[in-house]
């Protein structure tokens, strides 16, 4: 009986990694169940899966939790229980947020699913050595991550020409460049393939999450920058491509459904018996590849321009559009403003090495403050 630890319960990927570990009950015990503030969807987590242990971020509910669990709170509480002892930890929660748990878990668990980039982009010097002789592996579960693992399976990485990230294009794909400024909260919501989070949303609409992704194939998998290329393949049912230095392309196919590289990962070096959605073949009327629009999708570029820049490019980057969609989502800036900011954060900072968490934190909250000086400035 493997333990296992939700952290971002409640959220989208939380729920379905529980969605899978409920047909899996006879292999893998929940003993930790963690949630920002949805304490009446945590209850009945709870309530189903009995675990020893619930952290909750906002502490004001906190007496609001129900059922015979340990309780933690805050986000001091979401990183003790990151620290208890499992097999297996999924890091469902969203945002830089991720990053502190996520370094908490390393060494006290085998095997992080990880479905946060912005952990990894911020920080993967330091993940990295602490991840050396730790006994703790990470496993992606994005499905174009979790694809890029599977493949890279099947290909030694002194044989790889390139890693094709795929991108279904969001929901402007076939918009004009000008009506982007016209674009309502709503609208950018609505995803055409996925049901996600908010804020990741939002950066699959602006295409800034692909760059993300790049970033984190770069990092996690040691694959050089000019090696991965983004393709926009709006079926979503191609989720990374590898192409070996004889011409041969692997692709990795599966229906769009968070729950099929959740259970992967999980059973991973196996294979479950039961699958959760065949792809059907024959529904596939076209594949379409096309090459991404930078003008349309600026934020695309400046996210690679941010990974070539290195050092604390990529957390300054991520800090920056996290503030950028947030206020966004709030109605303080346009859609099309949001790169608008991003870049001239960017101008502003010059990258260095960093080799601390507090290090990091500084360039984070730097960030941050950018942003609002440069929302004063961008039309």
């Amino acid at each position: 009986m493997n333990k296992v630890i939700v952290l971002g319960s409640t959220g989208s990927i939380g729920k379905n990694a529980l969605a899978v570990l409920r047909k899996n009950k006879s292999r893998f015990k929940v003993i930790g169940l963690s949630a920002g503030g949805n304490v009446s969807l945590l209850n009945r987590q709870i309530a189903e899966f009995s675990p020893d242990y619930a952290a909750l971020q906002d502490e004001s509910k906190v007496k609001r939790i129900k059922g015979k669990v340990k309780v933690f709170s805050g986000s001091q509480g979401i990183n003790a229980l990151a620290r208890m002892k499992s097999d297996v930890v999924i890091l469902g929660i969203s945002g830089i947020a991720a990053l502190e748990p996520l370094l908490e878990c390393i060494g006290n668990t085998r095997r992080v699913l990880l479905a946060n980039k912005e952990s990894i982009v911020s920080a993967w010097p330091l993940i990295k050595t602490k991840l050396k002789n730790s006994g703790t592996e990470i496993v992606p579960v994005d499905s174009e991550a979790n694809a890029i693992f599977q493949l890279l399976l099947g290909i030694k990485k002194r044989f790889l020409n390139k890693i094709y990230i795929t991108a279904s294009g969001g929901p402007f794909l076939n918009w004009n460049r000008k009506d982007l400024a016209k674009v309502k909260i709503s609208q950018a919501l609505k995803h055409p393939r996925w049901k996600m989070g908010k804020r990741i949303t939002i950066d699959s609409a602006s295409l800034v999450n692909k760059g993300f992704e790049v970033m984190e194939a770069h990092f996690l998998f040691g694959i050089p920058l000019d090696k991965i290329e983004v393709v926009i393949h709006p079926q979503s049912v191609v989720h990374s491509l590898a192409e070996a230095s004889d011409g041969c392309l692997l692709a990795s196919f599966f229906s769009p459904d968070m729950r099929i590289p959740i259970n992967y990962a999980l059973y991973y070096p196996d294979i479950s018996n039961t699958p959760l959605k065949r792809l059907d073949l024959y529904s596939l009327e076209k594949l379409e590849f096309l090459r991404p629009d930078f003008k349309k999708f600026p934020g695309l570029k400046l996210a690679l321009e941010a990974a070539m820049q290195a050092g604390t490019a990529p957390a300054v980057f991520a800090a920056a559009d996290e503030e950028a969609v947030r206020l966004f989502l709030e109605g303080k800036i346009s859609f099309n403003q949001i790169p608008q900011v991003l870049r001239r954060v960017l101008l502003k900072h010059r990258p260095v090495k960093f080799s601390s968490y507090k290090e990091i934190l500084f360039w984070i909250d730097w960030a941050k403050q950018k942003v609002a000086e440069a929302c004063r400035m961008v039309s």
